[in-house]
């Protein structure tokens, strides 16, 4: 077993240390309802779920427990990244992408995409965008444990009026009404767990209600993209329950008939919230990584990767200034801190999500980037942005009974950082310690 295990090691692999009790003692708890930090705190975990939470003066831990120090650290909830791609991993040009990788991406590209992401501490990731067969066959195996992940909720191909040329695998077009509903069934009859609408604008009125409407009768939720104006009117009308993206290419504000309709349905308690998410860093760090290309060189993003997939993506991304993807990114950064204040101030709830997988975001570092723009560029409260990051997609996605909060009953999906993390948003860049479902990976 030794020799197994230093195998392992040497492989590179994250692997769970396997307890059926753990205790988590010392550090300060940020629990995701909003509540005070909690000093000296105790989290007992059993098996896959947390058995109690208190401290150190009123809460024992009993015997038969490993205890994991978490003196000096912010301890929080797993994190959520609402908008990820395991497909992708930062390569800069996507046909050649297509070319070459998509038969590996079921058992070499996306498990390496999860395991990044489960040891930069997001411990549940939706994934927004990928060929059915390969993303439910790895959140099964993730699932059954057969490969180190976040918990995955996932969409499947998007749905749209017509796919991009030769992205038919993961992109399936609607001609009519009969043809969307049918669409949507056979992917609510396959097992995914929200449905992704984009080109609503490009569709007839009949194909973008019928995809929505069909996905509610299903029990699933519908995000759809935000990139025009008359995308977020339709979505509206339709009903679309999450927004993507900050949109409108480097148009310096959302005109007025979109807030007035964004107003509008805020104003709808009876709907609950609009969730929307900004997706923010791509866009705001491009120009930062022209400046200082270094943290393209960081090997985070190598993990689980052979050489030469490594060295294909790093060869693609050699001239961030001259990438086709960005062309139109140095004029749109002054537009994003006015559209994100826009959106909070119509009321939309917002979302830590990130298109992690784009060209130049890696999984590793997109999500606490992410969350570091929203503090100090966007002017977000800390505690805010965790709880968008924790407590909202949990809510959004129907499992704020099991996680997104670090409660007795929850399922123990735990992350801890050393320092303060309600001061010092961005040390969440090394998260030392992971749990996810009450095992340690970090």
């Amino acid at each position: 077993m030794r020799r197994v295990f230093l195998c392992l090691l040497l492989a590179g692999l994250a692997l769970p240390v396997a307890a059926e009790r753990l205790a988590l003692v010392g550090g300060r708890l940020i629990d995701g309802n909003g509540s005070p930090p909690l000093a000296n705190s105790v989290i007992l975990v059993r098996d896959e779920r947390i058995e109690a939470v208190g401290q150190v003066d009123t809460l024992e831990v009993p015997d038969g427990y490993r205890v994991i120090s978490t003196e000096g650290m912010s301890v929080l909830p797993g994190l959520w990244d609402m908008h990820v791609h395991l497909m992708l991993t930062g390569h800069a040009d996507y046909a050649h992408w297509r070319r070459e990788y998509t038969h590996r991406l079921r058992d070499d590209i996306m498990p390496a995409s999860a395991e990044q992401l489960l040891l930069a501490g997001v411990t549940s990731a939706r994934d927004l965008g990928a060929p059915l067969e390969d993303i439910l066959a790895v959140r099964s195996a993730i699932e059954n444990g057969s490969i180190p992940g976040p918990t995955l909720y996932v969409s499947g191909p998007f749905i749209q009026h017509r796919p991009y040329p030769g992205t038919d695998h993961y992109r399936w077009g609607v001609h009519g009404e009969d043809d969307a509903r049918a669409r949507v069934r056979q992917l609510a009859e396959a097992g995914v767990d929200v449905i992704k609408l984009i080109d609503q604008d490009q569709m007839s009125e009949a194909e973008y209600l019928a995809v929505v409407e069909e996905a509610h009768a299903h029990g699933l939720p519908v995000v759809a993209h935000a990139h025009r104006p008359e995308e977020i009117i339709r979505g509206l009308k339709a009903g679309v329950d999450n927004f993507e993206h900050t949109g409108l290419s480097t148009a310096p504000i959302y005109p007025d008939e979109v807030i007035n309709a964004l107003r509008e349905r805020t104003a709808r308690m009876d709907l609950g919230p609009l969730y929307w998410t900004p997706t923010v860093e791509p866009l705001f760090n491009y120009v930062h990584t022209i400046r200082n290309p270094e943290h393209l060189d960081d090997p985070c993003w190598h993990r689980g990767l052979d050489e030469a997939v490594v060295e294909d993506i790093r060869a693609s991304i050699r001239h961030p200034e001259r990438l086709p993807y960005f062309q139109l990114t140095p004029a749109r950064k002054p537009t994003l801190e006015k559209k994100f204040s826009q959106l909070r101030e119509a009321g939309a709830t917002l979302l830590i999500g990130t298109d992690s997988g784009v060209p130049l975001s890696f999984h590793c570092q997109s999500t606490w980037a992410e969350l570091e723009v929203w503090v100090n560029h966007m002017d977000m409260d800390p505690m805010d942005t965790i709880r968008a990051a924790t407590y909202w997609p949990a809510r959004m996605m129907g499992v704020l009974d099991d996680v997104g909060t670090i409660e007795a009953g929850k399922y123990a999906d735990i992350i801890a950082v050393r320092g303060d993390v309600l001061r010092f948003i961005n040390i969440l860049r090394d998260v030392d310690i992971v749990v996810r479902r009450g095992q340690q990976y970090r």
